[in-house]
């Protein structure tokens, strides 16, 4: 009876109150005759009216920023994923992006679209929001410098860094010297002209470089602690000599200048000593906390707001603000990762893309348009080489390092991404540079940063030398080598404990290498020890309960999938674990829409589908980065569908071809090693029919008659699956169990699938 009252009241409701709208409607149209109005729905026709209603609402600044950040995010994010797959930083790929976008070819091919996508009036609010991003982007460097770094290694490092700066400032000074007549703006002094020179030789991309260490494997080593140690005391001091240099700019001559510095100095002064210590109370208050309070949140966004608005009104630039604030942010690792994937995700993602394609926008290639304009080029990027990397590489020489260390802390160095862009963009806006020397600079910087990864291969190649890591620790070739490659810890722990099944009693032929790797997008060099021993100490805790001996492996890479193929295929291990991670959409109607984006997003699913590997893997409920790790492992690989696998005592093996026979292998080793009972299913009649099967089951019934037994299809009920704790079963063979007795998998146990 309640709900037929609701339904009532609801009608009447809405019935009466629509009613009397209408009504009112109605009688205000009596009114419209004493403001004459236009019928224009009737002159110009309905159809017309919303032709032109929709070319007012594409035309509207909101709607062309909103298409304008689709069409950069998209673009951006393809040729970053191209530039990964060629072993490339992303960043070089974005940047080509924005200058694809701009006028050096959408504009010049497509000049039409180039100007309803990227009208002029619109740049100016493309501009801000990328500044904005820059601002986000610059107080997350500022957060991943690591200061202590500094103080532990200053001496050679101190000595290398502000030779690699001197030199080539010394160089760029020079270079400025022969092309100002013919390339400096009007009205500029030689002094601006020739101080932007000089500094855009000298800056080193401190996040560009930090990630090749990392992705190297590198950053473990004495040599990666002083590359990044250099790149650290290059940033802090370059990004005070552009300080220097945009106070001199603007203020027109030195002297002049020196109240600018003074008020720098004053803001510099006010940060360390007044705001630092305060943000480091909070920073205790609040830093092991799994998450921090908004209020918090917001006082640290005030404080980078702030001192972003003092150096801006200073003349120092608002760029020069955010790194501050992000440098002197609480030294507390935890605290500093939860407030950077608070807004490096929004930065990076979102906001950076912008700037490249604003960039781009003002890089014109066409401008570079005749034989001189090339030579003069290719002289700066020789300049911009030789400055950097010899004078690093010599600095580095000079003060004890070998020759392959010295020229690999030169390649690194020379590195210059995306901050040589912001300096570039810094001297365009303060017309120091015109157009011309803007665009050579880009593509100094592009030149430059693209060869770091091939310069280290050439090094490494020719003094036929590898770093020490953990990849290569000595291990004896004879031993049954088990390799896990976990992502989260439960997984690890199920992992570990499957891998020690195989191996009990036989720990000295035999070992487990524990592997977890991290995506160089997500790791920060201040808390990169912390990440790993949080992403370990859950398996070592483990493997002490076990008393197994583990070896672990920790590396940050670009491609987990292609990676863990690598090291598997390429460590001489027997056997690779590794968890799987399936979709909670799987066999939904949503999960075929979400298969279907994926291969939009993930253009390696695009490359398959259309190469036919795809199809290998259609009926298999695994996740894209199982996949991927299938198509790619040329060796024993295990997949472990997880459910709080905590021993291998019962277990079960479905028998479903002749290939199935390499199974009775680890069959062999679960009953010596772990006294495990196994069930063999014999579900087409296999087993009788197939010799070598038949003998080599029949061999381990005498051996181990309290082991092993041989069931058929019928007796597969839930009662059974119950008390099992493990089914292992060929690729193949899940296939052939997918298809035609999907009704095991909601009763089944943990899982392992082996590919031979």
């Amino acid at each position: 009876m309640k709900n037929y009252k609701n339904l009532l009241f609801y009608f009447g409701v809405t019935g009466g109150f629509t009613a009397l709208i209408y009504w009112i409607i109605k009688k205000g149209k009596h009114l419209e005759v004493s403001k004459k109005i236009a019928l224009s729905g009737i002159e110009n026709g309905s159809w017309n009216d919303f032709v032109s209603s929709m070319q007012h609402n594409f035309q509207d600044p909101l709607a062309i920023l909103l298409a304008q950040i689709i069409t950069i995010i998209l673009v951006a994010r393809f040729f970053g994923w191209v530039f990964k797959k060629i072993g490339q930083p992303s960043v070089i790929g974005e940047i080509i992006a924005g200058i694809v976008l701009g006028p050096s070819l959408l504009g010049m091919y497509f000049p039409e679209f180039s100007g309803a996508l990227f009208p002029v009036e619109s740049l100016g609010n493309l501009k801000f929001l990328s500044q904005i991003g820059l601002i986000l982007f610059m107080f997350v460097i500022g957060m991943e410098l690591d200061l202590k770094v500094l103080k532990n290694k200053a001496n050679e490092a101190v000595v290398i860094s502000h030779a690699s700066i001197v030199i080539p400032f010394a160089l760029g000074i020079g270079l400025a010297y022969f092309v100002y007549n013919r390339f400096a703006p009007e009205g500029v002094k030689f002094l601006s002209f020739s101080l932007f020179m000089g500094i855009a030789m000298s800056i080193t991309a401190f996040p560009v470089l930090a990630r090749i260490v990392q992705e190297r494997g590198i950053h473990k080593t004495r040599l990666g602690a002083i590359v990044i140690t250099c790149a650290a005391a290059d940033d802090i001091t370059a990004w005070c000599i552009l300080a220097v240099v945009i106070a001199i700019v603007k203020a027109g001559t030195f002297v002049s200048s020196l109240y600018i510095i003074s008020l720098a100095l004053i803001y510099v002064v006010a940060m360390l000593f007044i705001v630092k210590p305060f943000l480091k109370r909070i920073g205790d208050l609040y830093g092991t906390k799994d998450s921090i309070i908004k209020p918090v949140v917001a006082i640290f966004f005030l404080v980078l707001i702030l001192s972003s608005y003092a150096t801006e009104v200073i003349g120092i630039h608002a760029l020069f603000g955010a790194f501050m604030a992000g440098a002197i942010m609480p030294d507390v690792p935890k605290f500093r990762t939860i407030f950077i994937d608070k807004v490096e995700d929004v930065s990076v993602i979102l906001l950076l893309p912008l700037f490249f394609v604003f960039t781009g926008l003002k890089t014109e290639i066409g401008l570079i348009n005749d034989p001189y304009l090339w030579k003069v080029t290719g002289f700066i990027i020789l300049v911009a080489v030789v400055g950097k990397f010899l004078g690093s590489a010599l600095a580095a020489k000079f003060v004890g390092q070998n020759w392959r260390d010295s020229l690999t802390i030169g390649a690194l160095m020379n590195t210059r991404g995306l901050m040589e862009l912001i300096v570039l963009n810094i001297g365009l806006e303060l017309k120091v540079l015109t157009p011309e020397v803007f665009t050579m600079m880009v593509i100094m910087a592009l030149v430059t940063t693209f060869m770091t990864g091939p310069a280290l291969d050439l090094i490494n190649y020719i003094f036929k030398t590898k770093d020490v890591n953990d990849l290569e620790v000595m291990q004896n070739h004879n031993k049954y080598r088990i390799l896990l490659s976990f992502g989260n810890n439960e997984k690890g722990r199920s992992l570990l404990r499957l891998a020690h099944s195989l191996i009990k009693k036989q720990k000295d032929s035999s070992s487990i290498t524990a592997m977890h790797l991290s995506l160089s997008d997500e790791m920060h060099q201040f808390n990169m020890e912390d990440k790993e021993k949080n992403s370990f100490y859950p398996v070592v805790e483990e493997s002490r309960l076990l008393n197994q001996d583990i070896t672990t492996i920790f590396k940050v890479t670009m491609d987990i999938e292609t990676e863990i193929a690598d090291i598997a295929n390429q460590g001489d291990y027997d056997l690779l674990l590794v968890g799987l991670g399936k979709s909670i959409f799987e066999g939904t109607i949503l999960g075929k829409v979400i298969g279907f984006t994926t291969r939009i997003i993930n253009p390696d699913r695009l490359i398959d589908k259309f190469t036919g590997k795809e199809g290998l893997f259609e009926n298999s409920p695994f996740d894209e980065r199982t996949r991927q790790i299938i198509a790619k492992t040329k060796m024993p690989l295990g997949i472990l569908i997880d459910k709080d696998l905590q021993n291998v005592n019962q277990v079960f093996i479905p028998i479903f071809s002749p290939e199935d026979s390499f199974l009775i292998d680890y069959v062999q080793k679960l009953i010596y090693n772990n006294d495990s009972k196994i069930m063999i299913l014999d579900v087409n009649g296999i087993v009788n029919t197939n010799f070598v099967m038949e003998s080599a089951i029949n061999s381990l019934k005498q051996k181990y008659p309290n082991n092993i037994g041989l069931i058929n299809d019928e007796n597969v009920k839930k009662e059974f699956l119950d008390k099992q704790n493990l089914m292992l079963i060929s690729l193949e063979s899940w296939k052939a169990l997918v298809d035609s007795r999907s009704e095991w998998l909601s009763e089944v146990p943990s899982v392992l699938i082996l590919k031979h």
